[in-house]
């Protein structure tokens, strides 16, 4: 459908950029399964688990990692992304937001699968946050790796303002 069929007019900063989302899912992608290994052993399935079911873990919980990176950028982005990644405060928004909303679901997603489900639980080498009573590398990792994403997604439209 036209632009004159819906009477709809999109200026320069109504679009987002396309290749903002594949540079963020670029990083995103590896960065979490690489995390997903890297802290297996802070899981007790490291030495209760077979090969293949760590291996399982890993790849599972990638896969959950890229649906809520997807689901919480389209949440900032619908929330607050109009001209993204053009327009500087609707790139820090969106992403203040998204690491927002990763680092809630993160939260809720360690306590309904440890202490509710009962689905994994962590082994001894797990540094936990006291307050929050959640591990601290998988806070870390909604923390680190969306930021490095946005950094690297972000980069040419940076580059481009400071010209």
């Amino acid at each position: 459908m036209s632009v004159v069929a819906t009477g709809v007019r999109l200026s320069s900063t109504d679009g987002i950029s396309l290749t903002a989302l594949r540079r963020y899912f670029s990083v995103i992608i590896p960065a979490n399964l690489i995390w997903e290994f890297a802290h297996m052993p802070l899981y007790t399935i490291w030495k209760e688990g077979t090969w293949g079911e760590i291996v399982f873990a890993a790849v599972h919980c990638t896969g959950g990692d890229i649906l809520i990176a997807m689901s919480t950028l389209m949440l900032a982005l619908m929330l607050s992304g109009r001209g993204w990644p053009l327009v500087a405060s609707t790139r820090r928004s969106v992403t203040v937001l998204t690491v927002v909303f990763g680092l809630g679901y993160t939260l809720f997603s360690e306590w309904l699968n440890i202490v509710i489900r009962a689905a994994w639980a962590y082994s001894d080498l797990m540094p936990i946050i006291p307050i929050l009573d959640a591990g601290l590398s998988p806070v870390l990792q909604w923390i680190v790796i969306p930021l490095t994403a946005f950094w690297w997604a972000l980069r040419p439209f940076n580059a481009d303002r400071e010209k």
